[in-house]
């Protein structure tokens, strides 16, 4: 019985994830370099897959295809984690002229910047919007610090003014906990972040959305409402989000891609 007992208890506290179908299996499409380096389907595939962990770690073919197929020139291109890419499902309206998504679920900022050159400069945007912390926070991809996050944003910023794209800074969304990571109370670490950001923003000449302003809670996260997981906004709090990307998007583009003196801070 109590064999029982604790078989039932263990079904009972697998995660989630774990009770999921397998993986699908992706077959490398070669070795060493190639002219075709990513797999022909990549249904099935997400940023903890072990193809992707082990082939292709800042996920470029995520991508690839699609930013070949681009018709035009986007107005502005929104690059970041989850945040970003649940926006353009969940909250389309900024996505229907001229604004394109770039968002991968759980990346951090050297992920972001290692597809930053493919999926932003060579698009040709008039505007990136970059916005990413969380996972860097959380330490997705292993131990990291502020200054290594404050060189990977520094880097995308050089990037883009470097190539004439007018840049958006959003900030950090609230977060008074991590689900995937309790341990951690990250509420004034996103303060902290936020407040370099903000500062590397004016400094810079780019323009910075405030979306942590108009999130938080007196705990230093989101309300359920806006965010059922405290995390990951629903549509109502994309709502509150995007009059402050759209202000933001309009001063960018008055200040324009101006290229800044590379290494200010």
């Amino acid at each position: 019985m109590r064999l029982i007992l604790a078989g039932m208890l263990a079904l009972v506290a697998t995660p989630v994830l774990a009770q999921s179908a397998p993986p699908t299996v992706v077959t490398p499409p070669g070795e060493g370099m190639m002219d075709k380096p990513c797999p022909a389907d990549q249904r099935g595939l997400n940023f903890a897959h072990p193809y992707v962990r082990q082939y292709d770690w800042a996920w470029q073919c995520r991508f690839a295809e699609a930013d070949k197929q681009l018709a035009q020139r986007p107005r502005v291109v929104f690059i970041g984690d989850s945040i970003t890419e649940n926006w353009v499902g969940l909250a389309p309206s900024l996505f229907v002229s001229g604004g394109v998504g770039r968002g991968i679920s759980g990346q951090t900022s050297p992920q972001v910047l290692v597809r930053f050159y493919q999926d932003v400069v060579r698009l040709r945007p008039r505007v990136v919007h970059i916005m990413v912390g969380t996972n860097d926070l959380a330490g997705n991809t292993g131990p990291n610090s502020p200054e290594m996050y404050t060189n990977h944003v520094t880097a995308m910023v050089d990037l883009a003014q470097a190539n004439g794209i007018a840049v958006v800074i959003g900030s950090v969304l609230p977060a008074a906990k991590f689900p995937w990571k309790p341990q951690l109370a990250p509420a004034k670490p996103v303060v902290a972040l936020n407040t370099w950001l903000k500062a590397f923003a004016k400094a810079r000449g780019a323009a910075f959305a405030d979306y942590h302003a108009a999130l938080v809670n007196a705990e230093g996260g989101i309300n359920p409402d806006l965010a059922p997981d405290g995390i990951h906004p629903n549509a109502k709090g994309y709502a509150v989000m995007e009059p402050i990307a759209r202000a933001a998007i309009a001063e960018a583009e008055k200040l324009g891609g101006r290229k800044q003196v590379v290494g200010k801070r």
